[in-house]
């Protein structure tokens, strides 16, 4: 299953650090993990003693899947190890996300700084990972006595226990952003260009004239007021030349009258017409 922004056209986002999930206890879990670390092309995922086991089969193995929305090449590539400390033999910086103060005198960074240094000492060679504990508990001591710094997210202080895969995807996100700069994926396609002043002047007379001939402007000491405000209202709109063909137009059918529908005006006609 994929999502609707999913194509497979264009070229995969990868690297990141590494995202290793201590002791997950749900298979849904680690699919939805997968899922937020392709949204920010990050390819490395390492599971450390998963409680259902891994790779899944039969029903796990479905919903590991379908939450993976598509991302199932993560799921495929997984790495597992038995420990923490193997599946950070190779790494050479790692965080440790967790919502507690340790006592362990290590530095605590917000995701923005931490992935913005690691973007930058991944894309000089390094190998940075992320530990994310099991779902219920969160990191024991010992994991993160493994770590270099603690990770931790600017959250309500009264419900800090974010979801295993919201925590992921926050990671990603600082990371994507450091890495590649915030840019908006699209833009807005121009489909008419911006109104000259000319045609919005003509289509104010239209309008105003309109609005006085049926006492809109009253009292009429007050009319330069409110022909400011109503033109003001108009310019916030920023208006294109077909917004203003549109305003037009409707508002000449307002005045004029809904349009004779041409098929309705050939059946009378040919009514009319006598028989030979």
């Amino acid at each position: 299953m994929t999502g609707a922004g999913t194509d497979s056209t264009r070229p995969q986002r990868t690297g990141g650090p590494a995202i290793v999930l201590v002791r997950p206890q749900l298979a849904v879990n680690i699919g939805m993990c997968a899922r937020a670390m392709a949204n920010f092309g990050l390819d490395d995922l390492r599971l450390v003693s998963p409680r259902e086991g891994w790779p899944r089969t039969g029903a796990y193995r479905k919903g590991a899947y379908a939450a993976a929305a598509g991302a199932v090449h993560l799921l495929e590539g997984a790495r597992l190890f038995p420990t923490v400390e193997a599946a950070v033999a190779d790494l050479n910086f790692v965080y440790a996300a967790t919502a507690r103060e340790r006592g362990q005198a290590k530095p605590v960074h917000l995701p923005r700084e931490a992935m913005g240094a690691s973007a930058a000492r991944i894309a000089a060679g390094e190998k940075h990972g992320v530990l994310f504990g099991p779902e219920r508990t969160g990191l024991d001591n010992d994991d993160v006595a493994l770590a270099d710094a603690i990770l931790t997210f600017p959250v309500n202080p009264a419900y800090a226990s974010l979801n295993l895969a919201q925590a992921v995807l926050l990671t990603g996100y600082e990371y994507f952003s450091a890495a590649h700069g915030q840019v908006a994926p699209f833009e807005v396609i121009e489909r008419s260009p911006p109104a000259q002043r000319e045609m919005t002047l003509s289509f104010f007379e239209f309008l105003e004239g309109h609005l006085e001939e049926r006492g809109f402007f009253r009292p009429a000491s007050k009319r330069p007021v409110m022909q400011r405000n109503l033109r003001n209202m108009f310019h916030r709109m920023q208006l294109t030349q077909q917004d203003v063909r549109t305003w037009w137009g409707m508002i000449v059918r307002l005045l004029e009258g809904p349009r004779e529908n041409p098929q309705t005006r050939k059946r009378v006609k040919q009514k009319k017409t006598p028989a030979p």
